[in-house]
C-alpha cells in the first residue's frame, strides 16, 4: 500500500468522525469525534499536544523517547502505549515501533515517531467512507490491525522453526547454527515488548468497561487474548529454537567424536609398525640384518604379522 501521509510538523493528520464510516476536515467547535495523529519526533510535538488541552506530565508520557506498552487511568481518560511490527523499509519487523495513544471519550490523540501501516489503514478507510464510526471503534480498530500484523510475524517466525527443522532432519546444517542463534535473538526482542503489552491490553479491556462500554470491551479482551497467544506461541518457539541450537551441538559433538574414534584406531592399527620402523630407522652401528639381503623381507613379514595381530585383537575386543 502507499504511504499517503502528509506529516506538516508534527501533525501527521486530524480528522473530525463524521459518525457514519468517514471523516470531516477537524473542527475543533464541533461536537463529533476527533482524530489527531501526530508524530513526537517532530519539533513543535510537545506544543502542538500542550495546545490540544494536554497536561505537561501526560505530554511528556506521549513524547518520551523510550516506552514500555502499558495502560494508565488518569484524569479524563486513559494512557495506552503499544507496539507495533515495524514494516518501513529497510527495518528490522523485530524492532517494534511505539505508539501511544490517550484516549478520551470523544477524542483520540495517537502519537508515534515511525509510520505504522495499522493506522494507515484506518485512515485509508475513513477516507473511503468505510472506516470506525466512533472513538471506542477506533481504538479497538486500531488495536485488531496492530495485533493482526502481530500474528503475522510470528506465523513467519513460527516458519522459520520450521524450516531449521527440515534442515537438520535432512542434514543441512551449514550456517544452521548462525541462523538459529538469529532467530533466538529476534523472538527475544519481540517478546520483550509483547508480554506488557498483554499485560497492557488486560488493563484496557477491565477499564474499558465504564470508559468504552461492556460491547467495545469485549473487543479488547478478545485482542488480549489473542496477544496472549501470541507470547505463548513465541515462548514456544523459543523452546523449540533451544532444542534445535542443543541437536545441532550433539551432532556436532557426534561427528567429532567419530572422526577422532577413527584416527585413534588408525593409530592403535600403526603404532606397532611405526615403533619397528623407528627402531631400524635408527643411524648406528650394530642394527641386526645390515648384512642380510632378506632382511627388509623379514622386517616386513614381521610388519605384516603385527599389523594383522592387533586387527584381530581390535575385533575380539569390539572396538568397532
Amino acid at each position: 500500500m502507499m504511504d499517503t501521509e502528509t506529516t506538516e510538523g508534527s501533525l501527521v493528520f486530524a480528522y473530525t468522525l463524521d459518525g457514519a464510516g468517514g471523516c470531516l476536515p477537524v473542527d475543533a467547535a464541533s461536537n463529533r469525534p476527533h482524530w489527531h495523529h501526530l508524530d513526537y519526533s517532530k519539533e513543535g510535538a510537545a506544543e502542538r499536544l500542550a495546545a490540544l488541552g494536554l497536561e505537561h506530565t501526560l505530554v511528556e508520557s506521549l513524547t518520551r523517547t523510550d516506552s514500555r506498552p502499558r495502560t494508565l487511568e488518569l484524569a479524563g481518560g486513559l494512557l495506552v502505549i503499544l507496539r507495533g511490527v515495524n514494516t518501513n523499509p529497510g527495518a528490522d519487523p523485530e524492532d517494534m515501533v511505539s505508539l501511544r495513544l490517550w484516549i478520551e471519550p470523544q477524542r483520540l490523540i495517537s502519537v508515534r515517531q515511525y509510520r505504522l501501516l495499522s493506522v494507515q489503514d484506518l485512515r485509508d478507510e475513513l477516507l473511503a467512507g468505510q472506516g470506525a464510526r466512533s472513538i471506542a471503534e477506533l481504538v479497538v480498530c486500531l488495536i485488531q490491525r496492530l495485533a493482526d500484523r502481530i500474528a503475522t510475524f510470528v506465523d513467519s517466525i513460527e516458519e522459520q522453526v520450521e524450516t531449521f527443522e527440515e534442515a537438520l532432519a535432512t542434514g543441512i546444517t551449514a550456517e544452521l547454527r548462525t541462523d538459529i542463534s538469529a532467530l533466538r535473538r529476534q523472538t527475544a526482542k519481540v517478546r520483550r515488548f509483547l508480554a506488557p503489552q498483554r499485560e497492557a491490553l488486560e488493563v484496557l479491556a477491565r477499564l474499558a468497561r465504564e470508559r468504552l462500554g461492556e460491547e467495545y470491551a469485549a473487543g479488547l479482551r478478545e485482542q488480549s487474548d489473542r496477544i496472549a497467544r501470541y507470547v505463548e506461541d513465541l515462548d514456544l518457539v523459543r523452546e523449540r529454537a533451544v532444542v534445535l541450537h542443543e541437536e545441532l551441538l550433539n551432532r556436532n559433538a557426534e561427528q567429532q567424536n567419530a572422526r577422532m574414534y577413527l584416527l585413534a584406531i588408525v593409530t592403535t592399527i600403526f603404532l606397532p609398525i611405526t615403533f619397528i620402523t623407528g627402531l631400524f630407522g635408527m643411524n648406528v652401528a650394530g642394527l641386526p640384518g645390515t648384512e642380510d639381503s632378506r632382511a627388509f623381507e623379514i622386517v616386513v613379514l614381521i610388519m605384516l604379522a603385527l599389523l594383522v595381530a592387533v586387527v584381530v585383537w581390535m575385533r575380539r575386543r569390539r572396538w568397532w
